[in-house]
């Protein structure tokens, strides 16, 4: 068992109440279906999960459904190797982000993790928010392995409409900026950046890699979209009034501006999505550029953090 996972693992039990990770799940989605429920109005959107099928020796994607949840924590997640849930409920059967319908939890990995770094961040939480360094207190602190899982739990789930998506993501990454100080919150220098739609290791499952179990810890109350929007800067809150970015072009502009566009859209009707055609639109001597271009970022990318 890693150093830092104990001696975190001790200041924390001494302070603040553990969850258990059945209790947990049924907190954080308290509006699952029920097994056999069908609603076709998408008005009861659930949460996905990830699990190892040991037995196949693959990754499985199950609903998290009200009723079977308890016995389903033990088949599938307690003990398990590899689960992972993301903070967000879904319409449909699978957990992509175009499925994602409200966000229960705004969730943030935060790696290099030892007691120093964990006093610090006791420092920072909670406060004025116009203060340097100040960050909201979150709702649960989770024990990772290396590192912490940081929740912050909305008192209301937040509706995902694409232009709410894309501020989500811009709140994020500053609260995580703001989060991450090298030498101060994580012994990491690189910052994590992550999707809203990030999955992380369940509590209650077994981090394979470092023999430890996810503990979960209540840390703070559930917070508002206001709350966390204090502690970021303006131009990276989220307005839940501007669900939408109307378009500032007219319909003549963009004949102008588009035509092929307007051609096949406004003229033919034909709203199917079009293939981009990357030969065609690359300028320069090399028509597959951006294959390149991506080619060369392939070094610079990390996985593995949950």
């Amino acid at each position: 068992m890693p150093k830092d996972y104990s001696e975190c693992y001790e200041y924390l039990s001494a302070q603040f109440p553990e969850v258990g990770g059945c209790e947990f799940y049924r907190e954080l989605f308290p509006d699952n279906e029920n097994a056999g429920e069908i609603y076709t109005d998408f008005s009861h959107p659930n949460a996905i999960y990830l699990y190892k099928d040991e037995q196949a020796g693959k990754e499985r994607r199950r609903i998290m459904l009200n009723d079977t949840w308890e016995q389903d924590y033990m088949d599938y997640v307690e003990q398990n190797p590899l689960t992972l849930c993301s903070g967000l409920v879904y319409r449909k059967r699978a957990n992509k982000l175009q499925n994602a319908q409200r966000m229960n939890a705004l969730i943030f990995d935060l790696d290099g993790v030892g007691l120093a770094e964990l006093r610090n961040l006791f420092l920072r939480f909670g406060g004025d928010p116009e203060k340097v360094r100040r960050l909201p207190m979150p709702t649960f602190l989770v024990l990772s392995g290396t590192g912490l899982h940081v929740y912050y739990v909305f008192r209301e789930p937040v509706d995902l409409y694409p232009n709410i998506k894309v501020q989500l993501k811009s709140l994020k990454y500053d609260l995580t900026f703001r989060m991450w100080e090298y030498k101060a919150t994580s012994k990491q220098q690189a910052i994590q950046y992550q999707s809203i739609n990030q999955c992380f290791r369940m509590v209650g499952s077994l981090n394979d890699k470092h023999g430890t179990h996810l503990v979960a810890f209540r840390t703070g109350e559930r917070v508002t979209l206001d709350y966390l929007n204090a502690y970021a800067k303006p131009e990276n809150r989220v307005d839940v009034n501007k669900p939408f970015k109307p378009s500032k072009m007219t319909r003549a502009q963009a004949k102008e501006r588009y035509p092929e566009w307007y051609e096949r859209v406004v003229v033919r009707g034909d709203k199917r999505r079009k293939q981009w055609d990357i030969s065609g639109k690359v300028h320069g001597n090399d028509p597959y550029a951006l294959y390149h271009w991506w080619l060369r970022q392939i070094g610079g990318i990390k996985g593995g953090h949950r």
